[in-house]
């Protein structure tokens, strides 16, 4: 299960998702690349349907 919270950079916030705990690389977007990542949902989910072995 991933680790989500909300963080800030540079004044302005930001979502921060962990493998783990301790993970040094965690995936983190701030609010412009979060709507992007919702009106492009559908195709992130073929993406991944048809790369995942």
């Amino acid at each position: 299960m991933s680790i989500v919270s909300e963080s800030e950079f540079k004044g302005n916030p930001i979502l921060v998702i962990k493998n783990f705990e301790e993970d040094r690389f965690p995936f983190q977007f701030g609010l412009r690349k979060a709507k992007l990542i919702l009106e492009n949902i559908e195709s992130i989910k073929k993406f991944v349907e048809k790369n995942d072995k």
